[in-house]
This record gives C-alpha cells, sequence and structure tokens, in this order.
C-alpha cells in the first residue's frame, strides 16, 4: 500500500503529535502532509527526519506566529493536497485535515482527537473566554464558525472509518458527524515516564495555558491553600494571566525540557488537572511516574484515572471547575485514610503503552485493507472495537 499521513499542523510537539509519531512508526513508508510545518530542526525526531509537504499557508506573513488566524482559509487549503495515488489516507484531525479529498478507491481512516471544538458545542464557551460573544467583531466570527461547521459535517462523508481517542469522543463524533467510530486510546511513553515510589511535598500541574485548560483556577486554588506547594509548567496565551495570580508558595516554571518534565511528574506527590479534556495524555504521564491524579470529573480523564470507589484507586475528581472545588479536593486527598499506591497508578498506566496503541491500529487497518470475503463472520459482522 501507499500510504499518507494528513496532520492538521505541526508546531509543537504536544499530544496529538504523540500519536502522529506512533502512526509513523506503524507506517514508515508514509508520506507525510501539513497545511504548516514550524518544528524547529532539534525537535523533528519524532518525524524521523520525513520531509512535510505543507499548504500555501505556510507562505503567508506571519504564519509561523498567528496560524489559527487563517482558520478561514484552512478548508480550501487542506483540500489542495493531492492524494489521489495513495490507496490509504490516515487523517490526524482535531480541526480540518479529514476534510482532504480522497476517491472511492482510496481508504480514508481519521484519526479524529475532536471535532472541532471552537466550532460545535464549546463555540459559546470559547466566544466568552476570548471576549467576543458581542459586537461586530464577534458577529463575524460566528458567522465564519457556521460556514465551518457546514463544511465540517459535509467532509464526514469523505471518511470510510472513524476512530476516535476515547469514549467521550466517539460521542461527540455520533452527535456531531452521525458517524460510528472505533475507540483507540492514545500513546503514552511508559518507557520514559519511569516509575519513582517516593514522593516529594509539592503539587504539579502541566498544560498548555490557554483558557479551557483553567490553569487559573488551579493557581488561584493553590493561592488559597499557602502551606501547600505547587508547580506549574507551560506556555501559551494566558501564561501572564496565570502568572499574574501566583502567590509565594507557586512556581511557574513555563516550558520545560521532557527530561525536567519527568523529573518532577515523578517526585509530585500529585498531578491536578482542571481541563475537561478530550482524553489527557498528561493525566497520564503523570500516574505512569506513579503519581496519583486530582482532576475535573468530566471528559477522558475519567477513562484513565481509577477514582476511589475502586481498590486500584489512582486518582480523585471534583465536580465542578470552581476554586473551592479543587481545594477540597486536595484537602480529600491529603485526608485519605489509605493513600493511593504509586504502583497501582503504574499499572494503569501501563494499559496506555505506545506498543498497544501500534498492535492496535495496525490491527485495525489491517482488519479495514482485508477483502471481507476473507474476514471470519462473526468478526465483519459487528463493530471493530478497542480499549486499553
Amino acid at each position: 500500500m501507499k500510504v499518507a499521513i494528513v496532520h492538521d499542523w505541526l508546531t509543537t510537539f504536544a499530544g496529538a503529535e504523540r500519536v502522529l509519531e506512533q502512526m509513523i512508526n506503524c507506517f514508515p513508508q508514509a508520506d507525510l502532509f501539513s497545511l504548516i510545518d514550524f518544528i524547529p530542526e532539534e525537535q523533528r525526531g519524532f518525524l524521523r527526519n520525513k520531509p512535510v509537504n505543507t499548504s500555501f499557508i505556510q507562505k503567508l506573513p506571519f504564519a509561523q506566529k498567528i496560524y489559527r488566524n487563517y482558520l478561514p482559509f484552512m478548508p480550501f487549503a487542506i483540500e489542495q493536497f493531492d492524494l489521489s495515488e495513495y490507496d490509504l489516507v490516515l487523517s490526524s484531525s482535531h480541526a480540518v485535515a479529514k476534510g482532504v479529498l480522497t476517491g472511492p478507491d482510496q481508504l480514508h481512516v481519521c484519526m479524529c482527537y475532536t471535532p472541532i471544538r471552537y466550532a460545535w458545542d464549546f463555540q459559546h464557551q470559547y466566544l466568552r473566554e476570548l471576549g467576543l460573544d458581542k459586537g461586530v467583531k464577534g458577529f463575524v466570527i460566528r458567522y465564519l464558525l457556521h460556514k465551518m461547521r457546514i463544511w465540517d459535517h459535509r467532509t464526514s462523508n469523505g471518511v470510510d472509518q472513524f476512530i476516535g481517542i476515547s469514549n467521550y469522543i466517539s460521542k461527540r463524533i455520533k452527535k456531531v458527524y452521525a458517524c460510528d467510530s472505533v475507540v483507540i486510546y492514545p500513546p503514552v511513553d511508559t518507557h520514559f515516564f519511569r516509575f519513582n515510589e517516593d514522593k516529594e511535598d509539592f503539587y504539579i500541574t502541566v498544560s498548555r495555558m490557554v483558557p479551557y485548560k483553567r490553569m487559573e483556577l488551579i493557581v488561584e486554588a493553590f493561592a488559597n491553600m499557602p502551606d501547600k506547594k505547587l508547580i506549574v509548567i507551560g506556555e501559551g496565551p494566558s501564561y501572564n494571566t496565570v502568572s499574574a495570580k501566583a502567590t509565594s508558595n507557586i512556581q511557574i516554571l513555563g516550558y520545560q525540557p521532557p527530561e525536567v518534565l519527568a523529573d518532577l511528574l515523578q517526585k509530585a506527590k500529585a498531578f491536578v488537572f482542571a481541563a475537561e479534556e478530550d482524553f489527557g495524555i498528561a493525566p497520564l504521564e503523570a500516574q505512569s511516574c506513579g503519581t496519583p491524579v486530582i482532576a475535573y470529573g468530566k471528559g477522558g480523564v475519567t477513562e484513565t484515572v481509577i477514582d476511589e470507589q475502586s481498590e486500584k484507586c489512582t486518582g480523585l475528581f471534583f465536580d465542578k471547575q470552581e476554586v473551592s472545588s479543587i481545594c477540597e479536593a486536595i484537602e480529600k486527598f491529603e485526608a485519605m485514610p489509605v493513600p493511593i499506591k504509586p504502583s497501582a497508578c503504574r499499572e494503569n498506566a501501563l494499559r496506555f503503552s505506545q506498543e498497544r496503541f501500534r498492535r492496535e491500529l495496525k490491527s485495525f487497518i489491517t482488519s479495514q485493507t482485508q477483502d471481507p470475503a476473507e474476514v471470519p463472520l462473526k468478526v465483519a459482522s459487528k463493530l471493530y472495537r478497542v480499549s486499553p
């Protein structure tokens, strides 16, 4: 088979790029396409030094810094990739990658991280957080998102099989596109994020600093608990807002190299997470290090953290994205009569390994490329579904 892998954009090495790395490892012969590619030379190892075919957006003014401003052009740009010579097209999509054009003799499998969050059910939240829910500019943006929804729904018909990254996302795919999907959980590098049973007296949170991650809530909560230490790792548009809320017991470290991140995750007494996330690799990286998770109990994290009702508990959930709710969860964590075992956290994380992801992805693709006449009836007649 001749294989093409299409990714939305390449600007950093985050959760989607960790999945992309393993997709490339599954299909090392594949050609790679992306709207833009601004990955620094020293960080390109996960791409296996593959050349990247980019769109015209790569050459637009200031594209490296303001590429999101070119969202209205992205549907047109993604449709300009000529993929007609490929047998298998794998789109790695949280925005527009699934909109590539394919023919009836090509298999298009979409690894869907989410239907476009800011165009569908999260639109109103995003506009409020950006102060764009009113006024002329807000009206224009709402109209553009309306057009984006029409295009996004139409292009779902060009996908032969959807893979959701969690049951939570599988439900959103069904709601938005009226399509069934297989669930294959993203991979966690359990070799790099090594187990450590010895913990120190600090909490940690790690995330891109964008509004929906709600990092400011975590910082505010610890500002109200001056006897508890918090380390914050991450950067992004909300960095100044988050930093302004920090008190003397809170360290805002910004971006840190992977080695520093892993070391701090190994030593932290718990990882705090306040986002309603599609999947959430960071809480699993913490668990891989043997570190319990205290998280907002909604979204994909409910599938990756085992709550206190189980003997193999790996974390606690709080019910509301509020400062008081986070504080209560921290106090509850510290008052647990039987502390969460680091070994239970590690054992849970191993279910989401890179090897497991590659095995399940290859198996699924094989099941879709086989002649149906050669597939056993009981396999062909049911939805192929995998889980950790």
